[in-house]
């Protein structure tokens, strides 16, 4: 059993809002995000894939943890609405068709650091050419994890302007359930 299904059955998930994410519901709203078809790595109960569902959305939601899917499949039931559910490592897992965009939350600050590029290149090849990265890095500001801390600089250099176009704003800064913690918001389109 994984570390991360230990965690789901245990429900010791202070991760989880409960909710969908405040920065989800602002690209929705500003437009950013528009349909198609979007994958969530590290989705847990997947309440960011209830609400992509809801409006329409192709949604895949990937995770490694059987439990929070099997939420997710409840939830979205409940709601009449659908999404591929994938249980697979998001290191290794590989879908058949790329995605027009990817909304990643959770799934870097819960990798070692040590296995960041290797995720970096599936999140590459998962999106197709100019296909949207909407990305929360997670602000920790102290060493270890998970979740680990994603210092801008860092993801900067995770994330190189050769592979990824940077907007020229600022990210946002978007408040976390665990306390003392935020996540910075920017989305990134993949070139080439």
């Amino acid at each position: 059993m994984s570390h991360w299904e230990e965690k789901y059955r245990a429900r010791a998930i202070p991760w989880d809002r409960g909710a969908t994410s405040p920065a989800l519901l602002g690209w929705l709203q500003d437009g950013e995000l528009q349909s198609g078809r979007v994958l969530i790595p590290g989705c847990g109960h997947g309440h960011e894939a209830l609400e992509l569902a809801r409006r329409g959305f192709t949604v895949t939601a990937l995770d490694i943890a059987p439990t929070a899917l099997a939420h997710l499949a409840t939830e979205l039931q409940a709601a009449g609405v659908d999404a591929e559910r994938v249980c697979a490592d998001a290191l290794v897992w590989r879908p058949e068709l790329p995605f027009d965009a990817i909304y990643e939350q959770t799934c870097l600050c819960a990798l070692d650091p040590e296995h960041w590029a290797a995720y970096e290149q599936q999140l590459f090849a998962w999106l197709q050419p100019g296909g949207r990265l909407f990305a929360l890095f997670m602000q920790t500001d102290k060493p270890g994890g998970p979740p680990y801390h994603c210092a801008l600089p860092d993801m900067r250099t995770l994330f190189p302007a050769s592979r990824w176009q940077w907007p020229d704003s600022a990210p946002g800064q978007v408040g976390h359930p665990n306390a003392g913690l935020h996540e910075l918001a920017t989305v990134l389109t993949r070139l080439g």
